[in-house]
Formats: structure tokens, C-alpha cells, sequence
């Protein structure tokens, strides 16, 4: 999980120094400070179980198994990206690994993933779905008719509501008349839990919970996970609405920092061990980019394949 998630930020931490050089074009989303959530969360899954999230997708699409070359790839606009460079930042996806999108209206995503934890009952398949979106889209009429839905037709699903505290440049407190999302599915008589989003065995720990009821008892839950994201709402957010002291509070508290050390507390983890961690990581990010600069630009003939008409 450690190596997950140091992965992660180094990946995004790359993501935007090629964004500021221009070889990534469009919005792009960091996940850069939420990386105890996707891994904390998604490593409890098996490889069956199905995973839709909105449009801050880069690291929750590699741990569910997207290699990073094809991440990287896609980000570029280049043939080798997991979907032909046709998506881009916003739209990773991969039937193979159970990996839905990569959505980008808010809270669009939350009726899918719904739909696809009712498909996997009606299939009898077994499979449990997590549904990831941030707090702003809770303010968004389809998050309260998914989970009556889910609720009254006892759907596998378990919704992930990552609360880093701000819709774009909005701060929860101007948004949103109450700030424990929590307790919202008391409303539909859905299990919910608070979790501390920079803890990824809290995080481990509630989804394990989670999963057990969908999987066991074919239930839902609400998690409301809250983290901090480092970086702004977007690679053109300059950040105006918070100050660097607010950051660097949130930073004290760092995800990969408290697991590591508490790893170190135990006795399982050295300082050659995480040196290692990084060497492996760095090595990868370095082969991504190798990938994504030498892989070609989608060639003509893929102008009208993979559309809908």
C-alpha cells in the first residue's frame, strides 16, 4: 500500500511538470494529498469488483491495475493510452480491470455506478461496486435518488464521498447547509461512517466493513472520507481562495508521512526499505513518460471508431 501510494504522488507530482511544458493538453485534476482514499479503499477489493469515479481518476485507474505507461499515455493524447488517447485526463477506463471512468459532469457518475451495482445483483455476479465522488456533488439532486435506489432495492454498492473541503474554489462551509455528509444517508436508512481520509488503514478499515455488507448482505453504504488536496481544483486553479498556512496545516498530517512512519513505529519498515519504495517508484514514472513520449497521436482512421451515433 505504501508503495501505491508514494506511486501515486510521484505520478501526479510528473503529471504537472509535463502539464506546465505543454504535453498535456486540456483540464487536468491532481490527486496529489488524497492518495490514503483509492488505496486504502480499492486495495480491500477483489480484481472482479467494478470502480466508477469522477474526473480526479490518474491514481484510483492504476490501482485498480492500469499501468502507468497507459495512464500517462492517455494524458498525452497518445494511441497508447488506455483509451486510444481519445479520453484524456478525464475518461480513463478499462473493461479488463473493472475500471469505469473517469467521469466529468459532477456527480454523473454516482447514477451509473448505481446502475451498475443493480446490473451486478441482476447478474448474480457477486461483484461490489465503489462509487467515488467529492462533497460538492452531494449538493447534486441524482447523489439523494441514487441512494434511496440503492437503499430500497438493497444494492452492492458502497458510495466514497471524498471530502477535500472544497467544490473547485468553493469551501464546503459556503456550500452546504451541514457539514456531517455522513449522517445524509440516515435519510434513506443507509449504514455511513466518518473516515479520517489521511489514515489508509482507517480508510482499509472502513472498506473492509463496507464490502463485507455489500458482498454478504447486498446493502449499501456512505462513507464520507475527508482528506485535503495539495494542489488546486484543476492545473489552471491558481488557489486564490486559501492561504499557504491552511495547506501547510493539512500537510502536517501528510498520508504517506503518518503511514510511513507509524510502518517504522512497528518495526516493519527501515529507512533503505522506503528508500527503495521511492527508487521504484521514480523508475516508474520514468518509464511512463518514456512510453507516453515515443508512443504516436491516434492515426486518422481512429477519427470515427469508438463513437456512438
Amino acid at each position: 500500500m505504501l508503495y501505491q501510494m508514494v506511486l501515486g504522488r510521484r505520478f501526479e507530482e510528473k503529471c504537472a511538470e509535463v502539464y506546465r511544458m505543454g504535453k498535456i493538453g486540456g483540464f487536468c485534476h491532481l490527486y496529489i494529498g488524497q492518495e490514503a482514499i483509492a488505496t486504502g479503499a480499492m486495495m480491500a477489493l477483489e480484481p472482479s469488483d467494478m470502480v466508477i469515479t469522477s474526473y480526479r481518476d490518474h491514481v484510483q485507474a492504476m490501482v485498480k491495475g492500469i499501468a502507468p505507461e497507459a495512464v500517462l499515455a492517455e494524458l498525452y493524447g497518445k494511441i497508447g493510452g488506455c483509451v486510444k488517447g481519445k479520453g484524456g485526463s478525464m475518461h480513463m477506463f478499462s473493461k479488463e480491470h473493472e475500471f469505469y471512468g473517469g467521469h466529468g459532469i459532477v456527480g454523473g457518475q454516482i447514477g451509473v455506478g448505481t446502475g451498475m451495482a443493480y446490473a451486478a445483483k441482476y447478474k448474480e455476479s457477486g461483484q461490489v461496486t465503489l462509487c467515488f465522488f467529492g462533497e460538492a456533488a452531494v449538493n447534486q439532486g441524482i447523489f439523494h435518488e441514487s441512494l434511496n435506489m440503492a437503499q430500497l432495492w438493497k444494492l452492492p454498492v458502497i458510495y466514497i464521498c471524498e471530502n477535500n473541503h472544497y467544490g473547485m474554489g468553493t469551501s464546503q462551509e459556503r456550500a452546504m447547509s451541514t457539514r456531517n455528509i455522513a449522517k445524509k444517508a440516515d435519510a434513506y436508512e443507509m449504514a455511513n461512517e466518518f473516515v479520517d481520509g489521511m489514515d489508509v488503514m482507517a480508510v482499509r478499515d472502513a472498506a473492509l466493513r463496507a464490502i463485507e455488507r455489500a458482498r454478504n448482505e447486498s446493502l449499501p453504504t456512505l462513507l464520507e472520507v475527508r482528506s485535503y488536496r495539495y494542489m488546486g481544483h484543476s492545473m489552471s486553479d491558481p488557489g486564490n481562495y486559501r492561504t499557504r498556512e491552511e495547506i501547510a496545516k493539512y500537510q502536517e498530517r501528510d498520508p504517506i508521512v503518518l503511514f510511513k512512519d507509524s510502518l517504522q513505529e512497528a518495526k516493519v519498515l527501515g529507512d533503505k526499505d522506503f528508500d527503495a519504495i521511492e527508487a521504484k517508484a521514480a523508475e516508474t514514472v520514468e518509464r511512463a513518460v518514456k512510453f507516453a513520449e515515443e508512443s504516436p497521436f491516434p492515426p486518422e482512421s481512429e477519427l470515427l471508431t469508438d463513437v456512438l451515433v
